[in-house]
């Protein structure tokens, strides 16, 4: 169970992950329930991304298990895995990754018509989310003319345009002001209260933590985090 109580939505058993010679993630396990926003800190470099990547089915581990509302994920094809991050994971990059090709309002779009809605509904859903993030007047704009920042919030209204079950975000307010990051991390918060979103942010700003039910810190590929209120364990890595 996690630390909610709450049978857990995403489930990491003794995940440990490679890159040549380079340990990037060594023998983690935590539990992420639903409705529940989790920061995962530590130093650049110490495994945190490429957390994020294992769980949401982009990275499969060397050696472990990742489970989603109980089914086993790493081990799925990779079509299967392509499906879920389209309908059900919301995912949020560093560097937002937007088509320079398309306007705001296409790219946010994206998911919803590769999903099958029709063109004229999927624009409507992304115009309506632009306008929750405060970002209405971009609609017509392609990332080229875009502020980084603004590009950011596109992104983010792109993961968040499907509704989706979890959202996993790589720093989602690095590159905005403070009034822009409190008002993104606002609405992570008010879908992980409302729709019980499970949220799994990757940050290095206090303020982004100050947000979240849980922090994890990871350092060497080994995650040890404590709930703040009551200072139990609640995801271990073990060290050799």
């Amino acid at each position: 169970m996690t630390w909610s109580g709450q049978a857990p939505l995403i489930e990491a058993r003794r995940l440990t992950k490679r890159f040549g010679a380079t340990l990037a993630l060594r023998d983690v396990s935590l539990e992420i329930a639903a409705g529940e926003v989790v920061a995962v800190t530590g130093p650049s470099g110490s495994g945190k991304s490429t957390l994020l990547h294992c769980l949401s089915g982009i990275l499969p581990p060397d050696e472990g298990e990742v489970y989603y509302a109980g089914t086993r994920l790493d081990t799925q094809p990779e079509a299967w895995r392509s499906e879920l991050r389209r309908t059900e994971f919301g995912i949020l990059f560093q560097f937002g990754q937007l088509i320079p090709e398309l306007t705001a309002e296409e790219n946010v779009a994206l998911p919803l018509m590769l999903g099958g809605q029709r063109r004229g509904p999927a624009l409507r859903a992304a115009r309506a989310m632009l306008e929750k993030l405060d970002i209405g007047d971009l609609a017509g704009n392609r990332p080229g003319e875009m502020s980084g920042g603004q590009g950011q919030r596109v992104a983010l209204a792109r993961a968040l345009v499907i509704s989706p079950r979890v959202v996993f975000a790589d720093e989602p307010t690095g590159a905005l002001d403070s009034l822009a990051g409190e008002r993104v991390l606002t609405e992570l918060v008010r879908m992980a209260k409302e729709q019980g979103t499970a949220v799994v942010i990757v940050t290095h700003d206090a303020t982004v933590v100050a947000y979240a039910d849980r922090e994890i810190f990871i350092r060497d590929g080994a995650t040890a985090g404590h709930d703040r209120s009551s200072g139990a364990v609640l995801a271990t890595g073990a060290r050799p």
